[in-house]
């Protein structure tokens, strides 16, 4: 369970938003709206730990996340708005140490699964300063295929992405959502994601 209560975000001078707050289950999802400028980053940065509300509180299970830490974070997966992926490096070299570095396991055959599965296949030994925009993207992608985390928080997921790749990610997270797992998500397309339950939560209104 994750919660949020009465959360305040300045930036500078600017107030992005303040007294937001809701409460997600197991098996939902929180599709998070609003203009350019609104704060959907800044509150998607605040659900994970990496920034701190001005006034307010983020729970899971219960307890607050700055007390949580190395906990909370066992159970987060973070997909950011950036690919946070290493041009030097090929897609399976990226997607072994992304998985190192979060502390899961993950097989080469796992990984060169989950390139085939993001249409990746053949370009799995390529480096990806070669790759596309749309290329690169799937790279990133990739991490969810396998990923068992209970807690995704994914910062425009579909951007990059043709109406395939758009489909397989709705039903990719769908799959989150029926073994109960979690989700808040920004996107400025709409998407039918296929199991759970949807709620919304606009800033700025």
């Amino acid at each position: 369970m994750l919660e949020a209560d009465n959360l305040e975000c300045i930036r500078g001078e600017r107030r992005l938003f303040h007294g937001v707050g809701f409460r997600l289950e197991e098996g939902e999802l929180l599709f998070l709206q609003g203009k350019n400028g609104a704060g959907k980053t800044s509150l998607l940065r605040m659900l994970c730990g990496l920034s701190l509300p001005e006034s307010g509180e983020i729970r899971w299970k219960g307890e607050p996340i700055r007390r949580l830490s190395d906990e909370f974070r066992a159970d987060l997966c973070y997909l950011g708005h950036l690919n946070a992926i290493k041009e030097e490096l090929t897609p399976l070299e990226n997607l072994l140490a992304s998985a190192r570095l979060a502390g899961t396991g993950l097989s080469e055959d796992d990984a060169l699964d989950a390139l085939e599965q993001v249409g990746l296949l053949g370009r799995e030994d390529l480096a990806c300063r070669y790759l596309s925009q749309g290329q690169k993207r799937r790279v990133a992608l990739a991490r969810l295929v396998h990923e068992r985390r209970p807690l995704w928080i994914l910062d425009e997921p579909f951007v990059a992405l043709d109406v395939n790749a758009v489909a397989w990610l709705a039903g990719l997270i769908g799959a989150h959502l029926q073994r109960g797992g979690l989700a808040v998500m920004t996107t400025h397309q709409p998407v039918d994601i296929p199991a759970g339950t949807v709620r919304e939560l606009r800033l700025g209104a």
